[in-house]
């Protein structure tokens, strides 16, 4: 190795050893090699390698090669993107707002539904008493929620997309009103189960048994039979009633609260008193001994009809203890609640309460909404036909904002020059206004420029600056020159030479070109107003009136008034030489 070493300081033998080999002969000696001897590399040279630390602008050159292929390729689509899919984002899911008590858990019906397969449903639940809500015209709702879970406050507030309702908004009885809240939701434009205008109309029974009336006169006492009813709105027309017992019924109350059974005139005269007192309005009906309580609920296209009967004696059947079955539905139950269905612009839920009574009738005698206590032993199906009832409006809520139209859409580009052709006349800059004449020159007479004010509309410009085409437009005494005698002819039906009479003025004549200047073309509305002349014989006090007006209108056309007043001046001296040549 000392000998190598040596060998190394003479510069004529390290250049005349191959590529490589100066490598492997600097390298230390506790260096690791290979273990093919020199004499094996110099019978199998090996090819030079590709060196690492190349200089900066090679990099920069091979670096900026490389991007222009990548875009190339990407441009003609030879890369493929679908080797790295993008991650789906993640859908804001839509809150639904319930509003019942704790009794229920909704959310558990909701649990792994989606709206449109694609959102999923946060599902908040409160009372009435615990919401509290703002209301904006462009910033929806939003509502703030202070439950009691578990012994713990909860507080949350956020924008609900769709409500469902499984309250009474509005009860005299527990003196909760809450249709405030209702006002707002419907201010915000939230969509609700049944809908908020239902639901705010629902806050008056007696405003709600006037509907069924119209039912009733529509369908008439055989298929809808309606008790009779009567309305007092305070105490102070409660005087009698024709038959007893009846049931005076107060307010607005639910359950059976608000119910009195009046037997004797006496006892109706107590009644009307507490009215008064309550300060509300009341209605009475006749009590009817009945056998069992009929109820027709109707959920979405879920039918189902329940008979109920009292146990316990008590007149209320749903008071006390009563026995509850199923009942077959038939086509007269059908009618009633799609008939009571269509109320106050359609009820998605809705109930029909009716009394058979002992002799074999029936009487309708109330009808619910959305708040009805769900009943029977098919309490479990019922919530969840619910809870598919509101997917479903929430569905068809997400598809109908997806494919509506923004209402603020630009005009159509094909109407707008439609518009612009269906109006008759000349465009602005294109009435014929008459050109200055050359100094030194004649001047054109104003009879030859026609006032825009009596120019026929079919003899107007077009917009293209062309005569539309007519009858006479295309006559041949058009191209004819103004000075022949048949355009004079025929202009004026007569002669030339009585064309020419002292004492008459024909505004129609042309004059004859100044020296130096060809005949000078009439343009066709001249031509057109030549012919439209009536008769040729003019008095004197035509010619004036005409060379006013023509007069007239020629200050308002020409551009330069000292010329307009100039030749007003001309035309009065010849009007006025002419009434006096006799």
């Amino acid at each position: 190795m000392n000998f190598l070493r040596r060998r190394l300081s003479d510069s004529s033998f390290v250049a005349n050893l191959p590529n490589g080999y100066m490598m492997d002969l600097q390298r230390p000696d506790n260096s690791t090699s290979s273990p093919v001897s020199p004499a094996m590399e110099r019978k199998h040279p090996q090819p030079p390698q590709p060196s690492h630390s190349s200089s900066p602008g090679t990099s920069i050159f091979s670096s900026i090669s490389s991007a222009m292929k990548q875009t190339t390729q990407a441009a003609a689509g030879l890369i493929d993107h679908s080797a790295s899919p993008t991650p789906p984002v993640a859908q804001k899911p839509k809150i639904l707002l319930v509003i019942d008590d704790a009794h229920t858990d909704w959310a558990k019906y909701f649990q792994g539904k989606k709206v449109n397969e694609e959102f999923d449903i946060r599902v908040e639940q409160a009372e009435f008493s615990e919401l509290n809500l703002a209301a904006y015209v462009t910033g929806g709702c939003m509502v703030d929620m202070q439950v009691t879970r578990n012994s713990t406050k909860v507080v949350r507030s956020f924008k609900p997309d769709f409500v469902l309702i499984r309250q009474h908004a509005y009860s005299m009885a527990l003196g909760e009103d809450f249709r405030s809240l209702i006002i707002g939701l419907q201010y915000g434009g939230i969509h609700t189960v049944n809908s908020l205008y239902s639901i705010y109309n629902f806050c008056s029974k007696p405003w709600v048994f006037s509907q069924l009336i119209k039912i009733f006169n529509s369908l008439g006492p055989e298929k809808f039979p309606l008790v009779e009813q009567t309305f007092f709105p305070s105490h102070k027309q409660m005087h009698t009633t024709p038959n007893f017992p009846v049931v005076v019924k107060l307010g607005h109350a639910h359950a059976g609260m608000g119910k009195v059974k009046v037997e004797s005139q006496y006892d109706f005269r107590d009644m009307a008193s507490i009215v008064a007192m309550a300060k509300t309005y009341a209605t009475t009906e006749p009590f009817i001994d009945s056998k069992y309580d009929i109820r027709i609920q109707k959920i979405g296209s879920n039918y189902k009809a329940y008979m109920r009967t009292s146990i316990s004696g008590n007149w209320k059947a749903n008071t006390g203890s009563a026995m509850l079955e199923q009942i077959a539905m038939t086509e007269r139950y059908r009618l009633w609640a799609d008939a009571c269905a269509e109320m106050f612009g359609g009820l998605d839920i809705c109930a029909v309460k009716a009394v058979h009574s002992k002799d074999g009738k029936d009487y309708i005698i109330e009808v619910m909404d959305s708040s009805m206590p769900l009943i029977g032993e098919h309490v479990e199906e019922d919530r969840q036909l619910i809870a598919d009832l509101v997917v479903s409006k929430m569905s068809q809520l997400v598809t109908t904002a997806g494919s509506t139209p923004s209402p603020l859409r630009p005009w159509p580009p094909q109407v707008q020059p439609q518009s612009v052709k269906s109006q008759p006349g000349p465009q602005l800059g294109q009435l014929s206004q008459p050109r200055p004449p050359p100094q030194g020159g004649p001047r054109q007479p104003q009879g030859s420029q026609p006032p825009r004010t009596t120019a026929p509309p079919q003899q107007r410009l077009s917009p293209q600056g062309q005569q539309p085409q007519s009858p006479q437009s295309t006559s041949p005494q058009q191209q004819r020159s103004p000075g022949s005698p048949q355009q004079v002819r025929s202009a004026t039906g007569s002669s030339p030479v009585q064309a020419s009479k002292p004492g008459v003025f024909p505004p129609q004549q042309p004059r004859p070109p100044a020296q130096g200047q060809g005949p000078s073309q009439p343009s066709p509305t001249d031509v057109s107003k030549q012919q439209a002349t009536p008769h040729p014989h003019l008095n004197k006090s035509q010619s004036l009136t005409n060379t006013f007006s023509i007069s007239e209108s020629s200050q308002r056309g020409n551009a330069n008034e000292d010329e307009a007043k100039a030749e007003t001046i001309r035309n009065l001296r010849k009007s006025f030489a002419s009434l006096f040549s006799d």
